[in-house]
């Protein structure tokens, strides 16, 4: 399909069941994770609770790669249930955990190497922020494990991204420290408000900007990656709200407004980040391209009404340190056209089951990007990312 090796810039793995425990500090697994037999079921158990952000967190068996890829196109004509979708799972394969069985799958795909992110760590800080002592000495735990089976930039072609919490930013920028003494190259963190003892605080918060710094002066990249943000307050009120489940929709919940990369991206601009750090770039991961017209629009509104407020046109911030992976299924022509071609990334979600089961087949949808851009997205946007600045 193509003349060249394809970078995926949203590859996954699948967590080894020690992935939170095996670095923990003694004494903190009741607090932080530990396995439980519930029921006659093996159970995750985060913060002393189970926790359901993934169905079955061992990942053994799992979901075939894209399986779910009709329904995500809006294709379910036989009217089936989540779990008919799903089909029959499949033993878990050794690329899934294993960086050298990758490294040959990478081969087989055509791809040159991939940005690499968690499953189920995008969605347990949430489950601990209530306790930012316990969920800072967790993913600090992940990260050790991380680095150990994974690596930050495994021969150049696994860039495992370190996750990071601003729920302590003196622990976010001594981490942030560690994680660039191992060759990180990407970091992750989630979307939405930071919980903070006097109120939740805006990520672009001045008290955050110690973390940030070291950002800015390192150069490295910063992706946003979906998981589970809290938004399931806002659908509360809606009553779709409860627990965060991966895999469980409702039709009222998907078509809500809120939005955590929209609302996200917002506050980094709002509130100054990019004027503030010059070399910061940002990519949002997996969250997909339909809140990038609305939040233009906003943008060029506040703007027109406050220009006072911004230090420089905040559509053109938008457009020059924001990057987007969109979801395969979006209009990827408008996109270009909101943003242009050089800030649209390629991204697989690789081996989810709401991915592509081919994850250089993205080509395809590239419809109306021409030779040049295709490389740009296939390839040269997210290397280009992992040039420090």
């Amino acid at each position: 399909m193509l003349d060249f090796k394809a970078f995926d810039a949203d590859n996954h793995y699948y967590e080894h069941e020690d992935a939170f425990i095996r670095h923990l500090e003694p004494g903190m697994r009741a607090r932080c994770m530990e396995w439980a037999v519930v029921g006659g079921r093996k159970r995750l158990l985060v913060g002393g609770r189970i926790n359901r952000f993934i169905p079955n967190p061992t990942f053994d068996p799992v979901a075939k790669p894209g399986v779910l890829d009709d329904y995500f196109r809006g294709h379910n004509p036989e009217a089936k249930d989540i779990r008919a979708l799903f089909g029959e799972l499949e033993p878990l394969a050794p690329a899934y955990r294993d960086r050298d069985a990758r490294l040959a799958l990478l081969d087989e795909q055509g791809l040159q190497g991939a940005f690499f992110f968690p499953t189920l760590g995008v969605g347990m800080e949430e489950s601990l922020q209530h306790d930012p002592e316990a969920c800072v000495a967790a993913f600090r735990a992940f990260n050790r494990w991380l680095d150990e089976d994974w690596g930050f930039a495994y021969r150049e072609r696994i860039f495992a991204a370190p996750y990071f919490t601003l729920l302590d930013v003196q622990a976010a920028s001594a981490e942030l420290e560690w994680a660039l003494s191992r060759g990180a190259r990407l970091v992750c963190l989630r979307t939405g408000a930071v919980a903070h003892p006097e109120g939740s605080r805006s990520p672009a918060d001045p008290i955050f900007d110690p973390f940030w710094a070291r950002v800015n002066e390192a150069g490295v990249a910063v992706a946003f990656h979906s998981g589970d943000a809290g938004y399931h307050r806002f659908a509360d009120a809606w009553g779709v709200g409860g627990e965060f489940k991966a895999f469980e929709y409702d039709a009222l919940r998907g078509c809500l407004s809120a939005s955590p990369i929209h609302d996200t991206l917002a506050a980094l601009i709002c509130h100054g980040l990019f004027e503030r750090f010059p070399k910061l770039r940002v990519a949002s991961i997996e969250s997909g391209s339909a809140f990038v017209r609305p939040l233009l629009a906003k943008l060029r509104k506040a703007f027109g009404q406050m220009p006072m407020a911004f230090g420089s046109d905040p559509v053109e911030q938008f457009r020059s340190r924001v990057f987007v992976a969109p979801h395969y299924e979006d209009d990827l022509d408008a996109l270009k056209q909101q943003i242009g071609a050089a800030r649209v990334l390629f991204g697989s979600d690789y081996p989810h089951a709401e991915g592509l089961a081919e994850p250089a087949s993205f080509v395809h949808e590239l419809k109306g990007y021409d030779a040049d851009e295709v490389r740009r997205v296939m390839r040269d946007n997210a290397l280009g990312l992992l040039q420090a600045v």
